[in-house]
Formats: C-alpha cells, sequence, structure tokens
C-alpha cells in the first residue's frame, strides 16, 4: 500500500522536472536564434516597406524589400543603384531612391533631362532613362564633393529628392535593394537596378 502511494509522488516529481527542463531549453533555444538572426537583421540585411509614390512604376506603394547591407562596405555604390537611406533633414526617417550623380560630378538638368559632367569641366553626357515614365521639366544644376551622392525617385514629378533638399551624404546610405519579395508577381533579386551606358 505504501508503495503504491509513493508511486505517485515520483512521476509528480519528474513531470515537474521535465517541465523545467523543457523552459530551460525553450530560453536556450530563443537565447541562440536571436544570437544568430539579430546580427543579420542589424548588419546583412534589412526589411523595407516602399511608402508613397516616388518610385513609381520601378516600385509600388507597399512593396517588401530585402535591402543588402553589406556590399557598400567593400565598394561604392554606383550610379544606377537603388538605395535605401536617412533622410538628411530628418535621419529617423527612410528614403528609397536612385543614385544619379555620384562624388565629384556636376549634375545638370534642363526640361528634365539628366546630363552629368565633371566637376570643372564643361562637357556633359545626358542620360538615358527608359524607365521613366512621368518626367519632370524642372533645370538646375548640382555640384557634387567628396562623399556626395545626386538621388532621384523614378516618378519625376512626385518625388522630393536630391533637387529639393541637396546631395546625400555617403554615410547615410544604409544599402541597395537586394530582393523584392512582394508582391510574388514581382519577386526579383536587384530590382530597379539600371546600368546607365556612360
Amino acid at each position: 500500500m505504501s508503495e503504491n502511494m509513493e508511486k505517485p509522488t515520483e512521476s509528480r516529481g519528474e513531470n515537474k522536472n521535465g517541465g523545467k527542463h523543457w523552459f530551460r531549453e525553450a530560453i536556450e533555444l530563443a537565447f541562440f536564434a536571436l544570437l544568430i538572426v539579430l546580427p543579420i537583421r542589424l548588419f546583412i540585411v534589412n526589411p523595407f516597406i516602399v511608402s508613397g509614390a516616388s518610385m513609381v512604376p520601378t516600385f509600388e506603394n507597399g512593396e517588401y524589400l530585402i535591402i543588402d547591407q553589406v556590399t557598400y562596405r567593400f565598394e561604392e555604390p554606383k550610379r544606377g543603384d537603388v538605395v535605401v537611406f536617412r533622410y538628411p533633414k530628418d535621419q529617423s526617417k527612410f528614403f528609397i531612391k536612385r543614385i544619379v550623380g555620384l562624388p565629384g560630378e556636376t549634375i545638370e538638368i534642363k526640361n528634365g533631362v539628366i546630363s552629368v559632367g565633371k566637376s570643372g569641366e564643361n562637357k556633359f553626357t545626358a542620360l538615358a532613362e527608359p524607365f521613366i515614365k512621368n518626367k519632370s521639366v524642372d533645370s538646375g544644376m548640382y555640384v557634387l564633393e567628396e562623399n556626395e551622392y545626386f538621388v532621384m525617385g523614378d516618378n519625376r514629378i512626385s518625388s522630393s529628392d536630391s533637387r529639393v533638399w541637396g546631395t546625400l551624404d555617403r554615410k547615410l546610405i544604409v544599402g541597395r535593394a537586394l530582393l523584392r519579395l512582394f508582391p510574388v508577381t514581382e519577386a526579383s533579386f536587384f530590382p530597379g537596378e539600371h546600368n546607365y551606358a556612360f
């Protein structure tokens, strides 16, 4: 009789220890998952949701992108890259635009047509941009210093970009568009990338 009374007690003790063991394993699993995922999230890739119409038709409002944060640690941004960066006027906000001008260049815009020349020279080459659907008619000239980029939205008539708030400092660039995940029908690597013939 006494043996029968002891068995349930032992069983309850084993369940209790088993519960503690399971809880500890769950905590360890969560810790190691964070140890692996967090550095990837902070230093390698970053999710980004397009907000607004400044990059139409290349990117529509609500599209889900993965941003490559590694490449620009080893190489400089190129003309045609679609980049995500901290907005110079409020660095808590993130913008997405296309690089059209590189450090040391002069950007000339005449009736919406962009030409690029080296600072101090009087020779300019017009950029072919077949992907632009909504062209602007603005004009202006901008000289880029070291570590400065000229960025523009593909929807030229509805974009707050370097024409409005000035050049983009290299240190504010977070990364380039690596992958479009949503909508699924538009999924692609390096979405929107354009190699300018120059």
